[in-house]
């Protein structure tokens, strides 16, 4: 399979389903944003962090690319003629969304409330987490004003919203786990 196939030349791409878009389209942005995300996740990945939250973070890019292949799914073309669905993968899970919300309980009872916001930074590590928050909240949003447009599929939308607490949650447990220090924002007053 060629990387190039010449038929982007003109500022459009295909769908799968081969509808034709441009390439600035917002379906486009949506799942281009989510394949921005899973390559940060890779860079936390490759850090020098726990194994249990290497493993996880595999498995959530492979959700990721779920994901992006639900959104690159033109959704009239989305059922073939036979009545089978054209992407032939499973789909997000109720049980996916759940796995990160225990992995986030987990991780809060080894670290101590929150009682105000947090600086992001402290550790090259941490910062690379809220990066990975913050563009996912970035996908999140794109995915959501799709939704306006066209469906978008339910538990997609909620796993990039439980996933961007995730990395809020694990940043707050690298942070902990790296000895680096928290910074609260506390407002100043004038």
């Amino acid at each position: 399979m060629k990387v190039y196939t010449k038929t982007g030349d003109k500022g459009t791409t295909a769908l799968f389903g081969g509808t034709r878009v441009p390439k600035h389209h917002i379906r486009i942005d949506s799942y281009g944003t989510v394949d921005e995300l899973n390559s940060y996740l890779g860079l936390i990945r490759d850090q020098d962090i726990n194994s249990h939250y290497q493993d996880l973070l595999i498995k959530i890019q492979h959700n990721l690319f779920t994901v992006g292949a639900t959104l690159a799914t033109d959704p009239d073309k989305a059922i073939l003629k036979s009545g089978k669905e054209r992407l032939n993968i499973d789909k997000i899970s109720e049980e996916d969304v759940i796995l990160l919300e225990k992995e986030m309980d987990t991780m809060n009872e080894a670290l101590p409330p929150m009682t105000h916001f947090v600086l992001p930074g402290g550790h090259q590590t941490v910062s690379f987490c809220h990066i990975a928050r913050c563009v996912c909240r970035r996908a999140e949003r794109l995915a959501t004003a799709l939704n306006e447009i066209e469906s978008v599929e339910t538990n997609s939308l909620v796993y990039l919203n439980r996933l961007s607490d995730y990395l809020f949650v694990l940043a707050r447990k690298l942070t902990h786990d790296l000895q680096a220090n928290e910074v609260k924002w506390i407002p100043e007053k004038k």
